[in-house]
This record gives C-alpha cells, structure tokens and sequence, in this order.
C-alpha cells in the first residue's frame, strides 16, 4: 500500500470512463449538474456528443438512462449518492431493476468522508437500499487501481449496477498486476486473531492498523469487500473458521451494509460473533472527513482499539 499516493475513487472514475469511451462507442454519459464534481466532465471533455447533463432532476437522469439502456446503448449514470440511492429509488426500482435494463450507476460522495457538506449530503444508507433491489449488483471499490479495473469490468456485464465512490482521496493499495474477480474478496495477511472485513475508504485505514497491531504482536487479516453483491460466502466463513474474531468496519451505517450483509452469511452457515463498526443508527455531521472518520470511530486507531477489545 503507497500511503504517500493518494487518489479519490471518484477522480479514479472519471479517469476509467475516458478509456472505456475509447473502447466503447455505445457508452453514453449522464450526469445531474455535479460533473465537476463527480469526475465526469472528463468524458464530457472528451466525447462532448455522448454527455448529457439533465440538470438537477436525479429522477429523470435516471429515467433516460433506463430509455437510453432499452435501446441497446450502454449509460453510465452519476451524481452523488445522498441524491442516486435516495431521490432516485422508485426511478432505480421500477424503471432500472424490474426490467433488468442495463444502466450502470456510478455514486460519488458517498458515507461521512464527503465531510463539511454535512449530514444532508452524507448517505449513510445506500448500500441498503442498492443491495436489497433484485438484479443490482452492488460493488464499493477501495481504491484507484481496483476503481479503473470496475468500471471496465461492469461494461461487461448485463443488468443494473451500483457503484459506490468516494470523495476523499486514499492511499492506492494495488498494483496494476494485481488481479480482481466479481463476486470475490481479497485477503491481505494471514492473522488468526482477528478478521478485518472493510469495504471502500475504510480497506486502507484497516490496513494500517493491521500494520501497527503487528508491531505489538496482535496478527489480524484484512479482508476487502469490493463485491457487496454477488457476496464472497465461501471467504467469509472460512474468516469466520480460521480466526477467533470478526470484525466489520464501513463508512456507512451498521443498519444494511457491509456488517449486516456479512451477518447474513453467517447466520445461515458457521454461527459467529461479529462486531460492526459504521455509523450507529444516527446522521453524520459536517467537518472534516478525517475528523468525522475519526468521531464515528471508523479510523485506524479506532479499529486498532476495537481489535484489542476482542482479544
């Protein structure tokens, strides 16, 4: 992991859409007045005449994307995710999932890291709503290398999508060698003392208590969870067989995401304690995104804290 490299998922987003318009002639872009923001305008730069900004109507971004998808082009669509998962459910539901069409949403700004925005803009709850739809796949990548692999990959594949991204740089974790799969996570050490589950912005600052935990003798493994549906069943329990605690860690709520999703896993097949760490059942605040990493207890120290605690 490059500490010292760090590049926000949504830039990384922007930077991916570029190359796969290359590639792609049917990708057609939309965007809901917040391109500067969301990284799109990158595209738009690039393929003026495949960029539509609908300006601030999430639902209709939504619904010409699913008009877009009917007639065999291929939409990415993008805003921030307080106003994809949010506004826009019924449009995503009914318009998007129902008929299976082939809309690939793409939502920056996502959990408390947004910072100062505060907590009107800070969705906590969009993992929930996006994994619980039938026929969305649901991914959350954790950095810039996993991020340009995604959206390549989600061009694939047929049927809605959900991506989370983030506004906050993070350190790049990966290599460009290194290799993903739909479905799977990926497993960072081999400590038996615990098991770090993380997904998103939360993978980096697992690793780096994973790190400081070692120096005192405490081996714990960290697992990222990019795919939150399809769900890595076999990982999860084999975690769960090989290490005497389990633990989850998200910039979302506790409520639906990451922890309940690996709850759900277990409670059906290898009965396990989980602890989960996210945001507990309240709003987010404005401040800083490291502050408010740090007050929701979702920062390395706080991770380093809780694995003490299990042990």
């Amino acid at each position: 992991m490059n500490l010292d490299k760090k590049i926000a998922t949504r830039q990384s987003y922007g930077e991916a859409l570029v190359e796969l318009g290359k590639q792609e002639k049917d990708v057609i872009v939309l965007d809901a007045d917040l391109s500067s923001a969301t990284k799109t305008n990158l595209f738009a730069q690039k393929f003026p005449d495949r960029f539509l900004n609908v300006g601030i109507a999430e639902q209709n971004l939504m619904g010409i994307s699913a008009g877009l998808a009917a007639y065999g082009k291929l939409p990415f669509a993008s805003t921030f995710a307080v106003f994809a998962a949010g506004r826009a459910y019924d449009q995503i539901r009914n318009s998007i999932c129902y008929p299976k069409l082939n809309v690939k949403i793409c939502a920056t700004h996502s959990g408390v890291t947004v910072g100062e925005d505060g907590a009107t803009h800070q969705m906590l709850e969009d993992l929930s709503l996006m994994r619980t739809l039938p026929n969305m796949m649901v991914f959350s990548p954790s950095d810039d290398t996993q991020t340009k692999w995604l959206i390549p990959e989600i061009a694939k594949i047929e049927g809605p999508t959900y991506v989370r991204l983030a506004r906050v740089p993070t350190p790049v974790i990966y290599e460009p060698s290194d290799k993903f799969e739909i479905g799977k996570m990926i497993q960072h050490g081999e400590g038996t003392d615990a098991t770090i589950f993380a997904t998103g912005v939360t993978v980096a600052e697992s690793l780096k208590a994973k790190e400081e935990l070692a120096k005192e003798n405490i081996q714990v493994r960290v697992v990222d969870v990019f795919s939150i549906k399809p769900i890595d069943k076999e990982m999860i329990v084999k975690c769960a067989k090989e290490t005497k605690n389990i633990i989850t860690v998200e910039d979302h709520s506790v409520i639906g995401g990451l922890g309940s999703a690996i709850c759900e896993v277990l409670s059906e097949q290898y009965p396990t304690k989980v602890e989960r760490m996210g945001i507990k059942d309240c709003f987010g605040r404005s401040g800083t995104a490291d502050s408010l990493m740090k007050y929701f207890k979702i920062d390395s120290n706080a991770i380093m804290e809780k694995v003490k605690e299990k042990i």
